[in-house]
């Protein structure tokens, strides 16, 4: 732990840096698309319109700049942000570099319920499917943690082989559900299991905040504890942390952000695995500092691999999973070739 290094203003000046990034991030994905509305389109707009008192665009680009674009850019950061977060804690928790905000099961939980909402065209309801998809998200983090619990208490190892053993479980829900259904509502559910950004709206990006305020909120509170439960519980304990209790708050939290992602976008992998890595390789260990970092990275990644996905094809968009994995995969075995995890 680099514990002498991290103060506030440090915190402070990185997170600064990142929001700056993310800035820039949103700024070059507001300014890419298919519409061809450039950057100097856009700048003498501004001009122009802070002389005559109003944005000087036509009524067709405000439309796709600030009702397309923007909320999707914001929607975009949030469930990076989302995921990053979550990624960060259940690699601390259970002290294993490979897991990710799907390690116990969360997705495949999400996916079910997605899926079945999909199949009963909960899709005209306001928030039918993400309802469906949190609901089942919020009962595989109850399932997960009956199985995983021993004598009053949660074993690490225990709760991640619970995890996987029920993702692959829904995994073969999932491909019975696909084997099954027709072509229309094939094509929805294999898109939104990759990542599906287009749906963005104000409704939804209200609600998500809130949520992942509240569980980032929490998860940073405990920082401090989350640094000492990685150098050892019995030390933790020693030291007044409450191991239990904090391991159980710390799970719930990240698992509600992380069905709040799942439930209104999709699966979307690499990212709450990637993101952590990369952040705790350049700025340590310290949870202090490794949380509001990741938050921050991850969001500004996720807006800039939607805007790839939404313009690498002229006419056609990729589901945003599918450039996350491409980008995060090939990253993570460099960390696998060139450093011990």
């Amino acid at each position: 732990m680099e514990k002498s290094f991290i103060t506030p203003s440090r915190i402070a000046r990185v997170s600064a840096l990142l929001v700056i990034l993310l800035v820039i991030a949103g700024v070059v994905s507001i300014l890419t698309g298919t519409a061809g509305i450039g950057a100097a389109r856009v700048f003498r707009g501004i001009v122009t319109g802070w002389r005559e008192g109003h944005l000087a665009l036509d009524p067709s680009e405000r439309t796709i700049l600030f009702s397309i674009r923007l909320p999707r850019i914001i929607f975009a950061g949030i469930v990076g942000a989302a995921l990053s977060t979550a990624g960060v804690v259940f690699q601390a928790l259970l002290r294993n570099p490979l897991a990710d905000p799907y390690i116990l099961g969360v997705s495949g939980g999400s996916a079910v319920g997605a899926i079945i909402g999909i199949l009963l065209g909960a899709g005209a309801v306001p928030f039918g499917i993400p309802a469906l998809a949190f609901l089942g998200a919020v009962l595989t983090v109850a399932l997960v943690f009956v199985i995983g619990s021993r004598e009053g208490g949660l074993d690490s190892n225990t709760l991640l082989l619970a995890g996987v053993i029920v993702n692959a479980f829904f995994s073969a829900v999932i491909m019975f559900f696909i084997s099954t259904s027709s072509s229309a509502d094939l094509h929805t559910i294999t898109f939104w299991l990759m990542g599906d950004m287009s749906l963005a709206d104000g409704n939804k990006i209200v609600l998500m905040t809130l949520l992942l305020a509240a569980g980032s909120g929490v998860v940073y509170c405990y920082a401090r504890p989350l640094n000492l439960i990685v150098a050892g519980e019995e030390t933790a304990m020693q030291l007044g942390v409450d191991v239990k209790s904090t391991k159980i708050t710390l799970f719930f939290a990240a698992s509600l952000i992380t069905a709040v992602a799942v439930a209104f976008a999709g699966m979307i992998g690499f990212v709450g695995l990637v993101i952590p890595h990369m952040m705790r390789m350049a700025l340590g260990t310290d949870h202090r500092l490794l949380i509001p970092a990741s938050f921050l990275f991850g969001a500004s990644f996720m807006v800039l691999a939607d805007t790839v996905a939404r313009v690498v094809f002229s006419g056609m968009e990729l589901p945003v999973g599918v450039i996350t994995a491409l980008c995060g995969a090939p990253y993570f075995v460099y960390l696998l070739r060139t450093r011990r995890m």
